[in-house]
Parts: C-alpha cells; sequence; structure tokens
C-alpha cells in the first residue's frame, strides 16, 4: 500500500493537539514530523486524531439482521468517525453464551465490516462452564444483565450466577461488564394507565434500582477480585459509590452514553419512543452531575448502546412507551453528540481521550486509540467547530428512526480512515459520502477487521 502523509495545525499527538504531518502505509503508522512535509495533504486546521471508539454496541446479526446488521451498523460508525466497535452478545440470535454462537457471529460478519469489529461474551444462568473456551477464543469481555435484558434467551443473572463465573473471568483478566438495574418490586407509579407518558415511564425505573445494582457489583469485585465495568450509567446517586470503589482500588470502571449527556427528561414529549432506553435517560439535573464525573475521572469513557429496532418493535405510531422495544440508535452520533454536549464545559484536549484512548485500554487493544508510531492506521479528520442538522439523507443505520434526528449537532467528519485506507469522506456538509456504498454490493471491499484477544 503506497505511503500517505496529512497534515493539520490541530493533530492529537503526545496528549495535545499540535501541528504535524502524519505518514502511514501498509495499515500502520509509519512516521509523525513536527512540521508540513512536501506533498503531505493539508487539512488546515481540521482535528486529526484517532479513531472514535465504541465499545458498546448491538448489532443483532445473526437472527435479528433486521433490526441492523455488521454492513449497515459498521457504515454509520465510520460515518461518525468512530473506526472500532464492540459487539455485545445480544440481540443476535443465537446469543452469544457459547463457542458455536461466537462462531456463527464471525461467519456473519466477514465481508461486511467497514470497521474494526471486537466481541463480547454473554454471562447468562448456567453457561459459566463455557465462558473459558470464549475467552481463548478472543472475546474482550464478558457482559450480564441484572435485570431483565429484553430478550427472553439472554436472562438476567443472579449473585450465584456471579459467584460462579466470576473467578473464571478474573483468572483472564477481563471485564464484566454489568447491566446495572435490580428489580426488586413493581413501582407504582401508575405506568400501565399512562403508558405514552414520558414521566411515568421515568418513574417505573428509579435511581434505586441501578444505586442497588451498582452496590452488588461493588461487593462481587471486591470478593472475586474480577475486573467489573458499569455499563450506562444514568443515575447521579451511583457515582459516589464508583468513585469510593475506585479510590478504594478495586478494579472497576464505568461508561455513559451520549444519549444521558446531550438529552434531558424535560424536554422529551409524551408518546415519542425515539427516546425509551434503559436506564431511562434522566432529569437535566442529575444528567450535569455525569458530566462533571468525566472531568473527575468517575466515568471513563463514552458509548452509544446503539441497539435499533424496526418501527413497529419501537411502536412508531402508537407511542406507546411500555411496550416498545427500549434503545437508542446512535452509532452514527458518538463523536458529534458527545462533543455537543460537553463542549461548553470542558476542551478538547479533555474530551479526545474520552472516545479514543481510555476505551482502547479499556479493551487492551494496544495498536489502537493514539497516533503514534507503530500504532494502527485508525484516523478521523473532523471539523469540531462546524454543526450540522441531522437528518434521515445523512443516516447510514438500517431504520432511520433516532432522538438525533433534526438535532444540530457539532463535530462534521471528513474523513474516517481504518487501517491505513478511507472508509468515509465527505468533501462539505451538503456532499453526498462517496466512500460508502449504501447497497452493499461492494462489501468485499470492507477495510474493517476482526478485534479478537490474544
Amino acid at each position: 500500500m503506497q505511503q500517505r502523509s496529512i497534515y493539520s495545525e490541530n493533530v492529537w499527538v503526545e496528549n495535545r493537539l499540535q501541528p504535524a504531518t502524519v505518514s502511514f502505509s501498509n495499515g500502520t503508522i509509519t512516521a509523525i514530523h513536527f512540521e508540513k512535509l512536501n506533498g503531505a495533504e493539508d487539512f488546515g486546521n481540521h482535528v486529526i486524531m484517532p479513531g472514535v471508539i465504541d465499545v458498546h454496541v448491538h448489532i443483532n446479526e445473526p437472527g435479528r439482521t433486521d433490526w441492523e446488521g455488521f454492513y449497515t451498523a459498521t457504515q454509520a460508525a465510520a460515518a461518525g468517525g468512530t473506526t472500532t466497535i464492540i459487539d455485545m452478545p445480544l440481540n443476535a440470535s443465537p446469543v452469544t453464551t457459547t463457542l458455536d454462537a461466537f462462531e456463527q457471529k464471525l461467519e456473519a460478519s466477514k465481508g461486511k465490516m467497514n470497521v474494526n469489529v471486537g466481541f463480547y461474551a454473554g454471562l447468562i444462568p448456567g453457561n459459566a462452564p463455557h465462558l473459558e473456551s470464549l475467552i481463548q477464543a478472543g472475546v474482550v469481555g464478558v457482559k450480564c444483565f441484572l435485570t431483565h435484558s429484553g430478550i427472553d434467551e439472554f436472562p438476567n443473572v443472579t449473585e450465584k450466577d456471579l459467584d460462579e463465573a466470576m473467578p473464571i473471568i478474573a483468572k483472564y483478566n477481563l471485564p464484566l461488564l454489568a447491566h446495572c438495574e435490580l428489580y426488586e418490586n413493581e413501582v407504582d407509579c401508575d405506568f400501565e394507565n399512562n403508558p405514552t407518558s414520558y414521566k411515568h415511564y421515568l418513574a417505573s425505573r428509579p435511581k434505586q434500582w441501578e444505586n442497588d445494582a451498582v452496590d452488588l457489583m461493588i461487593r462481587m469485585c471486591r470478593k472475586h477480585k474480577c475486573p467489573v465495568h458499569i455499563v450506562h450509567v444514568a443515575a447521579d446517586e451511583a457515582l459516589a459509590k464508583i468513585e469510593a470503589a475506585k479510590q478504594e482500588g478495586l478494579p472497576i470502571t464505568a461508561e455513559t452514553c451520549s444519549q444521558y449527556i446531550y438529552f434531558d427528561a424535560e424536554e422529551i414529549p409524551d408518546a415519542h419512543t425515539i427516546y425509551k432506553c434503559a436506564p431511562p435517560i434522566r432529569e437535566r439535573a442529575n444528567n450535569q452531575y455525569l458530566k462533571e464525573a468525566f472531568l473527575t475521572g468517575v466515568l471513563d469513557f463514552i458509548t452509544t448502546d446503539h441497539s435499533p429496532a424496526p418501527a413497529d418493535l419501537k411502536e412508531i405510531t402508537t407511542g406507546n412507551l411500555k411496550k416498545a422495544w427500549g434503545g437508542i440508535a446512535g452509532i452514527q452520533f458518538l463523536l458529534s453528540a458527545s462533543w455537543t454536549a460537553l463542549k461548553e464545559m470542558m476542551t478538547l484536549e479533555q474530551f479526545i481521550p474520552l472516545v479514543t484512548s481510555k476505551p482502547a485500554q479499556f479493551i487492551k487493544a494496544d495498536k489502537k486509540g493514539l497516533i503514534a508510531v507503530g500504532k494502527d492506521a485508525d484516523i478521523v479528520i473532523w471539523n469540531p467547530h462546524s454543526a450540522n442538522v441531522v437528518n434521515e439523507a445523512s443516516i447510514f443505520f438500517r431504520h432511520k428512526i433516532s432522538p438525533y434526528i433534526a438535532q444540530n449537532l457539532s463535530g462534521v467528519v471528513h474523513e474516517t480512515i481504518v487501517n491505513g485506507e478511507t472508509v468515509y469522506q465527505n468533501e462539505s456538509p451538503e456532499a453526498q459520502p462517496n466512500c460508502l456504498e449504501r447497497s452493499g454490493k461492494n462489501q468485499n471491499k470492507n477495510k474493517g477487521q476482526w478485534l479478537l484477544r490474544k
């Protein structure tokens, strides 16, 4: 592959933005010069930084490809500047809880990856004996639910299941990712009689569910010395618990998602099921604490929890929040939505690691998340000062159902490079992308690779 050199006044190298030329060939960064080299493509003051890494997405293939699929999901990721994603073990069918199911998922992803793809195994009651083979096959972590997942074939675990599985996971120093809601009793909020009311939906999944679940995972982490990762933190009250566990020295990490810091409950209209996710998007004051937790290091990085579904499952026409599938489609907007939400309270220098090096460290992807000689040439070139209103025509994921439609998001992606090759290029907000093909006919030209843990 021919060497390419790109220059900008704002290249993220050595933990700061500075003028530099980055050269790469055969998928690897070969040189960095802190000046403009002759012949280098000049991107002015656009930011050149490592490709975004989204470690929490649901691709749903095989088995529920009508919900999404590897080709469309990775198209959307690339269009948003994301170069690596990690796929959850549900909502595919079969769920990724055995080696055979994992091999089916690998086979289903072949020739459909516009970006790099890694995988988690699933922990459900009774499958602890399968974990070792899944870990040895290359998964980068294990995911469990502490409440019903929404998929009957992926039931939640109990403390007994955690006791059985966590010593196995700890032996390999992999993280156990936990959906932290503990359902104790039906909350008396009359949601049954107000199924289109967002206020009633929010009340039906209280902060206490999150708090109790986080307490359980901290206790189990302490008991088994197994790395624990709290996914999509939504309740501000859980932050102090996570902070105390970190100060204790426990191997705990935590994330929140772009929707929890971009949207606020006060602004969500009734009967708009596009906003339904679990845990729910909470109030503005709550979400301000989530934002501040990035500055203190209590929250480690940002993800999307991309969880799409067809319109009928989202109850788009009925607006029934009680019946609607809970999940937000946002894989294309991790960079832009998160930056828009955080730009008033942090600098680019503080923001960039939250979507690059920190998630790379979490999945132990040593060659990802940094621009340095010898690292993978996964790069995004974007303008954080330019904004664009999201419309359906610009969306690459399968179903054009998302609360980000009609939002004015700061951060326009100019080019996405995966393993040294351009997978997305958009010369202006009005231009159509000329590298991704919506038809999927050229799937054999995809540039992504599997990210399997050795």
